[in-house]
C-alpha cells in the first residue's frame, strides 16, 4: 500500500541506451558481405585481366604505302620522317609528299615523336588528316593512341570486361563473317563495346569502314 504522504521523484536526465547487440550484428554482416563482394573481383582479377588480353581484338598491323598513295580509308599507314611538329600534330615526308598526322590528346605535349626520326603511323585517314592509332619508332616500340575500345568507363559493362566477364571477339570467325559478305582487304581498325571497327573493299573496289558485331551481323557505316 502507498504511503499518501511518500514522494516519488521521477529522474528526467536523458541517458543514451546501450545498442542492441543485434544491430551491430547485422551491421557487421552487411560490412562482411561488401568486403566480400570487392575481394571477389581482386580475386579473380589476375585471370580475368588475362582473358581480357586473350580476347582484345588487336589491331591488324598494315604494310605502310608511299604518302603519295594516301586516300581515305578506314585503316591505312605511311612511314616518313618527322619534319615538324606542332602540339598534337606531326608532318612527316618521304620522297613524294608530306601528310599530316593528328595525334589526339596523347600528342598534346608535342612528345610523342622527336623531330628527324622515322616513323610509322597507322590509322585513319580523312579529310587530309592521317589520325593515327598506331605511332611505331625506328626501335619497333610502338605507342597506342586514341580510346581504348570496348564499353565507355565507368559502367557495369566496363566493369565485367575488364575482368574478362564481358562478350569477347572471336576475330577470325568474324573476319569469315565479313568475307561472305562480300569484302576483301579486311583490317581490324579498332573495338566498340560489341562490334569491331573493320576497314575493307566492297565489291566495287571502293573502301569501307563497317561495324561487325560480336554476333556477326555487318552493317556498313561509311564508304569513301
Amino acid at each position: 500500500m502507498t504511503n499518501p504522504n511518500t514522494t516519488t521523484l521521477i529522474d528526467g536526465t536523458a541517458r543514451e541506451l546501450p545498442e542492441s547487440p543485434k544491430p551491430v550484428a547485422a551491421r557487421r554482416a552487411r560490412r562482411g558481405l561488401v568486403v566480400g563482394a570487392l575481394a571477389i573481383p581482386l580475386a579473380v582479377g589476375a585471370v580475368g585481366l588475362s582473358l581480357a588480353q586473350r580476347g582484345e581484338a588487336s589491331l591488324d598491323s598494315i604494310a605502310p604505302v608511299a604518302i603519295s598513295a594516301l586516300a581515305p580509308s578506314g585503316a591505312v599507314a605511311a612511314k616518313g620522317e618527322v619534319a615538324e611538329i606542332f602540339g598534337n600534330k606531326l608532318i612527316i615526308q618521304d620522297g613524294t609528299g608530306r601528310a599530316l598526322v593528328e595525334t589526339g590528346r596523347q600528342g598534346e605535349d608535342g612528345t610523342l615523336a622527336r623531330k628527324g626520326e622515322t616513323i610509322t603511323v597507322q590509322g585513319r585517314f580523312e579529310n587530309g588528316f592521317l589520325h593515327a592509332r598506331l605511332l611505331t619508332h625506328g626501335d619497333g616500340s610502338v605507342v597506342r593512341l586514341g580510346p581504348a575500345g570496348g564499353p565507355p568507363p565507368g559502367g557495369l559493362d566496363w566493369a565485367r570486361d575488364k575482368v574478362g566477364l564481358g562478350p569477347q571477339a572471336d576475330v577470325p570467325a568474324l573476319t569469315k563473317s565479313v568475307e561472305a559478305a562480300g569484302y576483301t582487304d579486311i583490317r581490324v581498325a579498332g573495338r566498340g563495346p560489341r562490334h569491331l571497327e573493320v576497314a575493307a573493299k566492297g565489291a566495287d573496289g571502293r573502301e569501307r569502314l563497317l561495324h561487325v558485331g560480336f554476333d556477326g551481323q555487318v552493317r556498313e557505316v561509311k564508304a569513301y
